[in-house]
Order: C-alpha cells, then sequence, then structure tokens
C-alpha cells in the first residue's frame, strides 16, 4: 500500500501510522529519519510496537527517534525534544502517528518556539 506523505518543508514530512513494511518506501522516499509519536498500544494489539519499528529503522540505515504524545496533550518538554532530533537528526525527516496530526503539530510548534535550522 502507497503510504501519503505529505511534505511540511524540505526537512520534515508526516504521515500516519507507518509498518514494518513500509520502510522499502521510507528508503525509496529518501527519508533518514523516522520520528513516532504514537504511544505503545494506543492502536491495540494491530499497531507496529517502537521495539519492532526502531530494529527496521536501524537495519536499514536509518535514524529512528520514539517522542509519544498522547492526542491533544502536547507538552512542552516534547516539543523541545522535537527540537533537537529536527536541529540534529540526518534529514529529511518523516514523522507519522496515528493520523499524522500529532506530527505536524510538534514539528509546527517546534519551529514557531525554535526557529529553523
Amino acid at each position: 500500500m502507497t503510504m501519503q506523505v505529505h511534505q511540511l518543508n524540505q526537512y520534515f514530512s508526516y504521515t500516519s501510522q507507518i509498518e514494518v513494511d513500509d520502510f522499502p518506501e521510507i528508503i525509496s522516499l529518501g527519508f533518514k529519519t523516522i520520528i513516532n509519536h504514537r504511544p505503545d498500544n494506543e492502536g491495540g494489539s494491530e499497531q507496529p510496537t517502537s521495539e519492532a519499528l526502531e530494529a527496521a529503522a536501524l537495519s536499514n540505515g536509518l535514524t529512528y527517534v520514539h517522542i509519544p504524545v498522547i492526542p491533544n496533550q502536547i507538552e512542552s518538554h516534547q516539543v523541545a525534544k522535537f527540537s533537537e532530533v529536527y536541529a540534529n537528526a540526518p534529514k529529511p525527516i518523516l514523522g507519522f502517528c496515528k493520523t499524522g496530526n500529532r506530527a505536524m503539530t510538534m514539528c509546527k510548534l517546534a519551529l514557531e518556539n525554535h526557529g529553523r535550522p
């Protein structure tokens, strides 16, 4: 299945939940870093664990970061962590959550609060 990737800027794009099987497509699109914003088990047993996604990312030479965010409860320390990753991680970055909204919002908040790289 083809992912629906939305580009926020030249460094960051976002999408809905990714699967281990999506890594060939993620790599073909040129992403270097994955940021997961879903807490484990948020979507039940059908949601891949952060550990499984991290293993797939690392085995494909990608950087992987887990910044879990509860829907509608983004906290300042999470934005600060995202800002640090955004500034230092290999780009382009693909962020994801259930629908992509948290990933997009985290990036927008980080850019508003801390500027651009």
